[in-house]
């Protein structure tokens, strides 16, 4: 697919061109926008294609769009930036500020092992529909009642669906007030994002459809089978890992106007790819013409590590910290001190306290990765070139 591809880099910064207009000439991309800071300043703001994935209205430099679980990085700075003001004690029980959530063996779970995947209900014994998992109660009661799969603190698996409510009421009952408003008032505002937990009907009008893709045949992309057990796991409707991802059964029309306005941070944020970069370019120092959320000591615990090893729902080794995915010396990142988090079938967002790096890049051809998926991959390898 040839495109126009819109936008400003930097000098020094053409690799990362590049490696956009191949996502759209070889690795399938339709409509999508990548932008980068580096020490607080914007160096990279591209976009191409069209609006819709499957449409031809042209993708503007406004289009927003969903972004699945890289929603998840940015509610993170919620909790954090409450933790920050000392109004919600990362060690204390979830019990403390949720009563309710003490049952079916949750008592001793801590905020902390909520916010990094260690609650142990990333499933539910019934999934609920798309309207009860936007209505704001259903989702908390579930998780509140949900007898945990295995004692909090002791494992990790990552709660595709349910951190939504996890979040949303832990924040909830500490402050009275939602992820979504925090954000839009403390975070989005202050900084000019444009991102929302919740899009505002005013908005709805520039954020395009999405659609599932495959990768062309000319890709020329090393075709791998997935390990045994991961593939089992995905194919498996008894596994926890699909159990996982279908917290919400059937899986929800993220096209829909409704959802869309549904406070869910877990997996409807939307945005575009500016706003991302500059978010994460935000929590590691000043940007220009705003300020920054976190103070250095926050910015030191959004990329320490919690916990690490076996995901019992992903089935791979995976590390996180508090809200954040984090990532080894193998990983496409910059280094080791990047937090961030991906977004199921291409997003991914993250910062890089050592390069001063903050990146965001949003797609609406959604491939079947999880966490690794090859375009993005290319954007951050080329990104990794132009500083070196």
């Amino acid at each position: 697919m040839l495109v126009n591809i819109q936008g400003v880099v930097t000098e020094g910064y053409e690799p990362v061109r590049d490696a956009f207009e191949r996502n759209f000439e070889v690795l399938g991309d339709r409509g999508a926008a990548v932008a980068v800071y580096r020490d607080g300043h914007k160096v990279v703001d591209l976009w191409a294609g069209t609006k819709d994935a499957n449409g031809t209205e042209p993708w503007t430099e406004d289009t927003a769009q969903i972004v699945r679980s890289a929603t998840k990085g940015v509610a993170a700075a919620v909790p954090l930036l409450l933790h920050q003001r000392g109004l919600l004690d990362l060690d204390a029980p979830v019990g403390t500020y949720w009563p309710e959530f003490k049952a079916g063996g949750k008592e001793r779970t801590l905020v902390r092992h909520l916010l990094a995947h260690q609650a142990g209900v990333p499933a539910l014994d019934r999934g609920l529909t798309t309207a009860q998992a936007a209505d704001g109660v259903s989702g908390a009661r579930a998780v509140a009642a949900q007898q945990a799969f295995w004692e909090p603190g002791t494992a990790h698996g990552y709660h595709a669906q349910t951190f939504s409510w996890l979040l949303s009421e832990l924040v909830l009952r500490a402050t009275g007030r939602t992820v979504g408003g925090i954000l839009a008032e403390e975070i989005a505002e202050p900084l000019g994002l444009d991102f929302w937990i919740g899009l505002p009907e005013r908005e709805a009008h520039r954020v395009g459809r999405v659609a599932p893709v495959e990768p062309p045949e000319s890709a020329g992309l090393l075709k791998t089978r997935p390990r045994r057990n991961v593939s089992e796991a995905y194919a498996d409707p008894d596994s926890l890992t699909r159990r996982a991802f279908a917290a919400i059964d059937p899986l929800p029309d993220e096209n829909d106007p409704a959802y869309q306005a549904a406070e869910l941070p877990g997996s409807a944020g939307i945005g575009t790819a500016r706003a991302l970069a500059r978010f994460y370019a935000a929590t590691i120092g000043v940007v220009e013409d705003g300020a920054r959320i976190f103070t250095p000591a926050t910015t030191a615990l959004a990329g320490t590590e919690l916990t690490a090893g076996p995901d019992r729902v992903l089935v791979v080794n995976t590390r996180f910290g508090p809200g954040y995915m984090l990532h080894g010396a193998a990983s496409p990142l910059l280094s080791p001190a990047s937090f961030g988090h991906p977004g199921r079938g291409g997003s991914l967002a993250f910062a890089d306290p050592e390069a001063g790096i903050g990146f965001g890049y949003v797609t609406n051809a959604h491939a079947k990765s999880v966490t690794a998926d090859p375009r993005a991959q290319a954007l951050v390898r080329a990104l990794r070139s132009s500083l070196s």
